[in-house]
């Protein structure tokens, strides 16, 4: 007979739980392109106050069936590429502007990701929302000092002309003066651009008009040795729910109906032609594909690889 004794083992771990998280970017090719997932952040989005054509019984249902609340923690992410003459980063992030422990990560994320904001040459936005240009400057001053700011012409006219904050809606005026502040560093070093078509902005970048969320929101398609990625910007807010259910809105929108419209044409085309697709407020890190699933669509995050 086999007699076992119990012995007790001394507890040497006794450390504190760290209570942070891993720095947040995520890296791929895209043909001779590198692409840099970069996160800002996360915000809480009270999306049954904010989403438009969906009752709120069947959000809380939709969002329960995955997991999540009617405020959920959405990702604020960024894009970097890097083409090997260009360093172009699409969206700033929120920068402090939603306050303390909210967005403001996306400084940190460059540096862990092996760059300096100060090797960026230009920041395209996908548009003028807090979340998307906030990050360009902090206390007045430019983050990314090399940087040329690009952004659709009408955003420009719309966000940066104090006189348009009159006409519109009341949750909308706070981004005008918002906007006039953290472009002003640029603005005074003469680093912004507007553009107003989809001619190529450097070799393998060109925007594509895709307004109603903001007069001028933009996808940036990034092409390199036939493969492509479209980053969307604002067209997902709430991807549990907007992916099966495209017709369903945010309060966020400048022009609702024009921006199911956009949303509708961008998931057909994307499912149907089968490129890369990177948005701004799905799951960090925002990268996935775009598939046909019933009357709607559904969302294929990437994989995770060591290899790309």
């Amino acid at each position: 007979m086999l007699l076992w004794s119990v012995v007790a083992i001394p507890a040497h771990a006794g450390a504190p739980q760290v209570g942070a998280q891993a720095p947040g970017y995520y890296r791929m090719k895209l043909g001779k392109f590198e692409i840099t997932a970069l996160s800002d952040g996360t915000v809480n989005v009270p999306i049954s106050k904010l989403l438009k054509h969906a009752l709120h019984e069947h959000i809380a249902s939709v969002q329960a069936r995955n997991y999540q609340s009617t405020q959920p923690e959405t990702s604020v992410n960024a894009f970097l590429v890097n083409t090997g003459q260009h360093l172009v980063l699409v969206d700033a992030g929120a920068g402090s502007l939603f306050g303390p422990g909210v967005g403001g990560k996306l400084p940190d994320n460059i540096r862990a990701a092996g760059y300096q904001p100060e090797q960026i040459d230009a920041v395209l936005l996908t548009h003028i929302h807090v979340d998307h240009s906030g990050g360009l400057a902090v206390d007045g001053k430019a983050i990314f000092p090399n940087a040329v700011v690009y952004v659709d012409r009408r955003d420009a006219e719309f966000w940066l002309n104090p006189a348009n904050a009159a006409r519109a809606a009341s949750g909308q005026r706070h981004n005008f003066a918002q906007a006039e502040a953290v472009f002003a560093p640029y603005l005074k070093a003469d680093k912004v651009r507007s553009f107003d078509d989809e001619h190529e902005l450097f070799p393998g970048i060109r925007p594509l008009r895709m307004p109603g969320h903001t007069p001028g929101h933009t996808f940036y398609e990034i092409s390199s040795e036939g493969q492509r990625l479209q980053l969307w910007g604002d067209t997902i807010h709430a991807q549990h729910l907007q992916f099966p259910e495209p017709g369903v809105a945010i309060d966020f929108d400048v022009d609702s109906t024009a921006a199911v419209k956009m949303r509708k044409r961008a998931m057909a085309d994307a499912a149907a032609k089968g490129y890369w697709v990177g948005a701004a407020h799905i799951s960090f890190p925002g990268i996935g594909h775009v598939r046909r699933e019933g009357k709607g669509f559904a969302w294929v995050p990437a994989e995770y690889s060591m290899g790309r």
